[in-house]
């Protein structure tokens, strides 16, 4: 006969698998009665799992958050992918502090059999990190409350300090959360504003719950309210240039949080316009030559001279063959 606990961890393992079971189904499937059924349902309750029931003959059972983090029950592919899920948390940072990833990550190795942290161990062992630029993250528990936010679809009162240092409160309606490769970002309604914008998450200082329930209308997709955002920040001097390839290539090679594409030109001979900001016209000018593409400075006459005069330095530093 099967042990009892043996059991809950099949049970637990049916639960997670699709959103809801009859009595009778998972009777069938773990071969009891439907009375051992309502008992280890008990167990799983009293185990801090939180499993709801539907009334009749033929309600479910439905796996839910519970009051309290329950054990854990992960197999051993599921235990590799969360261990290199919080390694990889910690060293990029991503959730701001690396403590926290950092802690339950040796939590987690001192649980794991030994077969799953050998491989642990080997896949440490070849991967090499470089590192990343020190930039402002966000605390876990400020992300948490930013989620929870856009979970619940409240207004909330934002106090919000931009690129000059200068802090102001803001009313918003929260829509989503975007990472992007160093940053998160909270795209919410302006309500001031009555405009779609993104905030840096690490410039929010503290956001406060209006208890002002709102239904937004008409959502922007926030990964590319983002990427437009990013582009279109404020540079000195922007450049526009050509190139001779359909919108899908253009972007690939300049992507959305560098430039902003436009289509220019007819099928069979498609080309894209892509305007991006830069330092200065020497630096968009370094940036052009190492797309390694041909392309066209459509505007202005400065950058189009600096990549004219690169274009020239590099090939009278070639053309005789011989090393400089």
């Amino acid at each position: 006969m099967i042990s009892t606990s043996a059991r809950l961890l099949h049970l637990l393992s049916l639960l997670s698998a699709r959103p809801s079971w009859t009595c009778g189904d998972l009777a069938e499937r773990m071969a009891v009665n439907e009375r051992t059924v309502r008992r280890d349902v008990a167990r799983l309750r009293e185990l801090g799992y939180g499993v709801d029931s539907g009334p009749g003959p033929w309600g479910g059972y439905s796996l839910s958050g519970g009051a309290r983090i329950p054990p854990l029950v992960l197999d051993d592919e599921e235990a590799l992918a969360v261990a290199v899920g919080l390694r990889e948390a910690a060293l990029s940072g991503v959730l701001g502090s690396k403590q926290a990833a950092l802690s339950a990550l040796l939590k987690l190795r001192q649980a794991l059999p030994s077969r799953v942290a050998d491989r642990l161990g080997e896949m440490d062992s070849a991967f090499v990190h470089t590192t990343r630029p020190d930039q402002p993250q966000i605390a876990p528990g400020a992300l948490l409350e930013l989620v929870t936010a856009c979970r619940l679809g409240e207004r909330v009162r934002l106090s919000y300090r931009d690129r000059k240092g200068r802090v102001t409160d803001r009313d918003a309606d929260p829509y989503r959360l975007v990472r992007t490769d160093r940053r998160w970002y909270f795209v919410a309604r302006d309500v001031a504003r009555d405009e779609w914008r993104t905030f840096r998450a690490d410039r929010i200082e503290r956001m406060r719950p209006t208890g002002h329930a709102v239904a937004l209308v008409d959502p922007p997709d926030p990964a590319l309210l983002v990427s437009g955002a990013l582009a279109s920040g404020v540079y000195p001097l922007y450049a526009t240039i050509l190139l001779p390839l359909p919108m899908e290539q253009a972007v690939r090679l300049v992507p959305p949080t560098v430039g902003i594409h436009r289509s220019e030109g007819s099928e069979g001979s498609e080309a894209t316009v892509v305007e991006i900001g830069g330092p200065d016209a020497d630096g968009l000018a370094r940036y052009l030559l190492g797309l390694a593409t041909p392309l066209r400075v459509l505007a202005p006459d400065e950058v189009r001279e600096a990549l004219a005069r690169r274009a020239r330095e590099l090939f009278d530093g070639n053309a005789d063959g011989r090393p400089a």
